[in-house]
């Protein structure tokens, strides 16, 4: 729901938060409850909240139990009505009786629920959380806090609560008392099954309903057994000849796009890591870069290339040079580490603390609602890529990560030990390192084919 209208000034809703902090309810729900006031102002118009009888607020629940399908949320509308026209809009009906509600809202039921199977296909293709229908937005609300408060990645917040909606849909719970390890598993085993997923889409899921069920609704999932599951493939890397990578480069006009690409390629980074660089993270007197908070949140180095010395402090130079731009006009902040913001939000401030490649724009942060300016999308980056292989005419399936499986392919081929590949890369599991060795051009056996004998 939507808690705010062009229609109502800002003393309505300080009037609104007064009213719900009087009747002790919590802030986390107070977006609900002015989400029924909003709802039922759109249904009287064009008449006003004070223009309204006994007779509309009824024929609203009456509306309201036909479009709902749980009894509790006529019972939420009904009060936070009562408390509007009791205290904010005192009319003499309110206190003459009860609200007369919707037999229907008296049982709790869900009216005409359809069967799970065609719930789920309706919802399936829409996950956006305006379609879900409402009686889950507070299951969702809920994880939402929980993984705030554990300092949990957007990204990662995202991820979850996508995967939960996923869920909710399939299993159609009644209440998140009624959710069980049992639907988890099922929901699990759908989609190896019925959608045919990759085992690491798999994993993904499990690893979001665990934290739902332990963390935050305190109950066993369970292990996976009886569980069918995925089919983990090991499949060869896509890899660029340095003649294709050359191509690529070439086609590129010179500018922040290519110097990134340039950097996934010199320094084997993934798509993300280069996106989230920052000014400190260069070391130009040592040509190096400090990868922060990697896959697995680890830290690691790799070498900044010398031909992208001079393109990488002119950058840096240009990065600064906004940067005071943005503090003139009262702006300049940046976002943080979650554990830095908390405990050093002034740093978002500091130059050194700005990303190498900020966005062209000043946005409001998601989640504390501050302008501040954010890095480059990663979808740039991958449209850059995936034209310029394009116009270089290569026949390969071409991503940003395909450069950081050339640089190491590239790496062994020029007889650079694996272990060294593997710091580079961050690899936890030299085994992870050892794919490379089978798109290598000189493997460490050199092997002849029989047809090169005929």
């Amino acid at each position: 729901m939507v808690v705010s209208d062009k229609n109502f000034n800002g003393s309505f809703w300080e009037r609104l938060n007064s009213l719900w902090e009087r009747q002790g309810i919590k802030d986390s729900d107070r977006v609900f409850w002015s989400g029924w006031v909003i709802k039922f102002g759109k249904f009287i118009a064009p008449n006003r909240y004070h223009e309204v009888e006994k007779s509309d607020v009824e024929s609203f629940l009456q509306s309201l139990a036909l479009e709902c399908k749980e009894g509790w949320q006529v019972d939420q509308a009904s009060a936070a009505l009562h408390y509007l026209y009791r205290d904010m809009y005192p009319m003499p009906w309110i206190e003459s009786g009860s609200l007369v509600k919707p037999e229907a809202a008296a049982t709790g039921t869900p009216l005409n629920k359809p069967r799970i199977t065609m719930e789920f296909e309706k919802w399936s293709g829409r996950m956006d959380e305006g379609d879900l229908p409402e009686r889950y937005v507070p299951i969702l609300e809920e994880v939402r806090v929980v993984l705030r408060t554990r300092y949990y990645s957007y990204r990662t917040e995202k991820t979850y609560l996508d995967w939960l909606r996923r869920f909710l849909i399939f299993s159609q719970p009644q209440n998140r008392e009624s959710l069980s390890g049992e639907d988890g598993r099922a929901y699990l085993s759908f989609l190896a099954v019925r959608r045919g997923v990759a085992a690491a889409t798999q994993n993904q899921a499990f690893n979001a309903l665990l934290f739902v069920f332990k963390e935050v609704l305190g109950k066993d999932f369970g292990h996976l057994e009886g569980v069918q599951r995925a089919q983990q493939r090991r499949r060869v890397p896509v890899v660029l000849t340095q003649s294709e990578v050359k191509s690529l480069l070439e086609v590129m006009e010179d500018g922040t796009g290519k110097l990134m690409v340039e950097l996934l390629y010199g320094g084997g980074l993934r798509l993300l890591e280069c996106v989230r660089l920052r000014v400190q993270d260069i070391d130009l007197e040592r040509n190096i870069i400090t990868v922060r908070q990697g896959k697995g949140g680890k830290d690691r180095v790799t070498p900044l290339p010398h031909s992208l010395k001079q393109k990488v402090e002119e950058q840096i130079k240009t990065v600064l040079l906004e940067h005071e731009k943005d503090l003139a006009r009262g702006l300049g902040e940046t976002v943080l580490p979650d554990g830095v913001e908390k405990k050093y939000g002034a740093y978002a401030k500091e130059p050194r603390w700005q990303f190498l490649f900020p966005s062209k724009q000043v946005s409001e942060d998601p989640r504390s609602g501050q302008l501040r300016r954010h890095h480059v999308h990663e979808n740039m980056l991958q449209r850059l890529v995936k034209a310029a292989a394009a116009k270089a005419n290569i026949l390969k399936t071409v991503t940003p990560h395909t450069l950081r499986h050339s640089f190491a392919t590239h790496l062994l081929e020029g007889g650079a030990d694996i272990r060294t590949v593997q710091e580079l890369l961050g690899h936890e599991d030299v085994s992870t390192t050892m794919i490379y060795t089978h798109v290598l051009n000189k493997p460490g056996v050199s092997v002849k084919s029989p047809l090169d004998n005929l």
